[in-house]
């Protein structure tokens, strides 16, 4: 399964019912944007680390932390430079200056980008989508078809990750130079997956389908 995939397990979240794991997450997530201070999402973030260790996920964890601040760093680059008010820290060219106001409230809205993302992580790791149909349907009276396209996108986003690395090495086996670190040619080596990706998905989602109405999914 994909870095985002359900992992088996006996642990108090995986036999905890999938929909107080869901509104804990979404608490977790509002509380990192209604609390001002950059307190709420360093403790969000310290303990969903906590949780997912309780879960024999710590490493799993600590490498989508490190996955979201190598995405986080170009945020935080570009917002830097966007805000120009403020104590000028180092001067740069073209009249750009990175200045005190800017480099905190990047680091803030990266540090609540990262934090809000991991709760709803943790949540795809121990809960298995079909659970989350049914609890869904069961508890709020949402029409199972609805609760069952919840449930399927969880059940794609590993998917499309294993998809993913598989058209790259597809790629990288007929030279394509995947692991350049050039950040304009790693870019501009995006669009060749795309397409595929593309066509890859619309075909699982067409099998999807039709195996839900052969199943009467629509029907209850």
């Amino acid at each position: 399964m994909g870095g985002l995939g359900y992992f088996p397990g006996d642990s108090f979240l995986h036999r905890a019912n999938p929909i107080l794991k869901l509104f804990l997450a979404l608490v977790l997530v509002t509380a990192i944007f209604a609390i001002p201070s950059l307190i709420a999402p360093a403790a969000v973030l310290v303990l969903t680390f906590l949780l997912s260790v309780s879960c024999k996920s710590g490493r799993w964890m600590l490498r989508i932390i490190r996955s979201m601040i190598k995405f986080s760093l170009v945020i935080f680059i570009i917002q830097t430079l966007f805000i120009q008010t403020g104590d000028t820290l180092i001067p740069l060219f073209w009249g750009l200056r990175i200045t005190y106001q800017g480099v905190m409230f990047s680091l803030g809205f990266v540090l609540k980008l990262i934090a809000s993302a991991l709760p709803l992580a943790l949540v795809l790791r121990v809960t298995k989508g079909i659970d989350l149909a049914d609890a869904l349907n069961e508890t709020f009276k949402i029409p199972y078809k609805y609760a069952y396209a919840v449930a399927s996108a969880m059940r794609f986003v590993p998917d499309f990750a294993d998809e993913m690395k598989d058209i790259i090495e597809a790629q990288t086996a007929r030279g394509v130079e995947h692991d350049t670190k050039g950040f304009v040619k790693k870019a501009r080596l995006l669009a060749p997956i795309c397409l595929p990706l593309l066509l890859s998905g619309v075909r699982k989602a067409e099998v999807a389908a039709i195996s839900a109405e052969m199943r009467g999914v629509s029907n209850r």
